[in-house]
């Protein structure tokens, strides 16, 4: 069964493969024209003769009406775990003929489920149809799909012909963000002292000691940064312009991917990632993300598409993890204790029932993820310190 299998797949696909219909009607055309031989009567020639010429039609049709169609896929918008994609593919007719009786296919990537199909009656002349459907999603990731497939049997379904043409479809499944009242973990991080709410505290209480150039006056220029002595000797507005302090650290959300994880607790550790990355946002808390294979980033689609895409022990591309304090989201409890002073962890205990955490340092506070405990509550309770 293999074997005629792959004959019919590459007939269809490459020629035209027979239906039931066309195997049934070819015999009876071969049982008619053998009834002819053994008699020599005309009528059953006849007969005969317009069921193989109803035949070589059948076979001609349906390849002609395959001929010149383009295919066009729109650009699929984003979506977070349980929405639908919404999936939209144009079918082009530029020939003066219509296409009618048409079977498309939509070859999608086999995680994201089986291939979509619907049936199209008529492509009118110099028309398009324009195809939309919407399809469930169940898994976060980075779904790639090239091919879409047309089927016909026009006009009476004796032979089948199938062809494919290149549309190039990417369509990214954010992880779930869930929605936080507090999240202390990353309130702690944003209360400690900083370089950044020292600097913030000099610029904002800044005097001319801090001045670091003049300039001329621009329209919206606050009037308290006029420099009204040296405006009156020149006879013309000069503004300050004031010493910009750096150096800060943002909150850095770092996520043990280049680690092995079972598959529940790293979708488990994304989803906390994305949380506590959002929250931060929320607070107007400077926040990066860093995972083994993108090193620091920030901006909320960037994380998302990169969290969307991470996969556990995924090559260190991304250079070494950064010697500041971080939120660090692991399974693998002995590398808490060469975390960077002043950071904290979220701990996933593996399925062996690891539970010696052998931490070193009292001062590394974090949170202990319980994979039977709602993640949500788990991510607002306190911290706690061994």
């Amino acid at each position: 069964m293999g074997l005629i299998y792959r004959i019919t797949d590459w007939l269809e696909t490459h020629w035209v493969t027979p239906a039931y219909s066309g195997w049934l009607l070819g015999g009876i055309a071969i049982c008619f024209f053998g009834a002819a031989t053994n008699t020599m009567a005309g009528w059953l020639y006849v007969i005969s003769g317009i069921i193989f010429a109803l035949l070589g039609l059948a076979v001609f049709l349906p390849l002609r009406s395959l001929r010149h169609l383009s295919i066009h896929r729109r650009p699929i918008s984003p979506v977070t775990v349980g929405d639908k994609l919404t999936i939209e593919i144009d079918i082009e007719n530029p020939t003066p003929h219509a296409k009618t009786l048409l079977q498309i296919q939509d070859i999608l990537q086999s995680e994201l489920g089986k291939p979509v199909q619907t049936a199209v009656e008529t492509i009118e002349p110099q028309n398009s149809y324009h195809w939309v459907y919407f399809h469930n999603t169940e898994k976060r990731g980075v779904y790639r799909w090239y091919e879409v497939q047309i089927r016909t049997g026009t006009p009476l379904g004796l032979f089948w012909c199938r062809r494919s043409w290149q549309a190039t479809a990417v369509a990214i499944v954010y992880p779930t963000v869930l929605p936080l009242n507090s999240c202390p973990i990353v309130d702690e991080m944003g209360r400690e002292d900083s370089p950044q709410i020292y600097s913030n505290r000099r610029s904002n209480s800044a005097t001319e000691d801090l001045t670091k150039a003049l300039r001329p006056y621009r329209v919206g220029d606050p009037m308290r940064l006029i420099h009204w002595r040296t405006s009156a000797r020149y006879g013309e507005l000069l503004v300050r312009e004031l010493e910009v302090f750096t150096g800060a650290q943002d909150i850095i959300i770092a996520l043990d991917s280049g680690n092995r994880w079972d598959w529940e607790n790293f979708e488990a550790a994304v989803i906390a990632a994305a949380s506590m990355y959002f929250y931060a946002g929320s607070r107007k808390l400077g926040v990066r993300l860093w995972t083994a294979k993108t090193g620091l980033l920030h901006g909320e689609r960037v994380v998302l598409e990169t969290l969307a895409a991470t996969n556990a022990e995924e090559d260190n591309d991304g250079g070494e993890l950064p010697y500041l304090p971080l939120i660090w989201l692991t399974q693998n409890s002995v590398s808490l204790n060469t975390l960077p002073p002043g950071s904290r962890w979220v701990l996933w205990s593996s399925n062996s029932g690891e539970s010696n955490f052998n931490i070193v340092s009292g001062e590394r506070g974090g949170i202990v993820i319980d994979s039977t405990e709602p993640l949500q509550r788990q991510l607002q309770l306190p911290l706690v310190k061994f």
